[in-house]
């Protein structure tokens, strides 16, 4: 019964993920050039740092500009920064049935080029994006007025390369 929940996720969410992720507005100018570190396990941490080695030069077509302190567990594109981090924690909207049976306004399952996604929409008009179904939790935020959809797929790659499939180490270090 779960894997029918999970194919269900993934095939209704994707039509409503792609529909959000076209539809983010016009621009930010709040950026704040840092991103608050994750401290996952050591099993996370490692795939973490596999990731941070496979990661783009370019996202949606702006180069890399990591956000302070630096961290492989994170990594930053652009101005407003697209912002990744590794091995966060899983986001509790990811267990809700809510979002499951399509019933959650601001969140959405979907997958973008073989990768699945929780899509969340942020207060200041943002979208998060966490991986799911990876042996660690990958957190996208892309400023409202970006391309969502471009970031996705050009981070897809590293993620599927770095990030095996599976459940994710829920461990927190220290």
């Amino acid at each position: 019964m779960n894997s029918f929940r999970h194919r269900r996720i993934s095939v209704l969410g994707l039509p409503a993920l792609v529909l959000l992720i076209t539809a983010a507005g016009c621009s930010s100018p709040d950026d704040s050039g840092s991103a608050a570190v994750p401290s996952p396990g050591a099993k996370a941490t490692q795939l973490c740092q596999n990731l941070d080695k496979e990661l783009p030069a370019k996202v949606d077509g702006e180069s890399r500009e990591d956000p302070s302190p630096a961290s492989a567990l994170t990594a930053g594109w652009g101005d407003p920064a697209i912002i990744l981090r590794c091995g966060v924690e899983r986001p509790p909207k990811m267990i809700d049935p809510k979002v499951a049976e399509g019933r959650d306004e601001d969140a959405v399952a979907g997958g973008v080029e073989g990768v699945e996604w929780l899509m969340e929409k942020q207060d200041d008009g943002a979208y998060r994006f966490t991986s799911a179904r990876r042996r660690a939790y990958v957190e996208v935020t892309v400023p409202e007025g970006l391309d969502s959809s471009g970031a996705l797929i050009d981070l897809a790659p590293a993620i599927k390369k770095a990030i095996p499939e599976g459940i994710a180490d829920l461990t927190v270090g220290n």
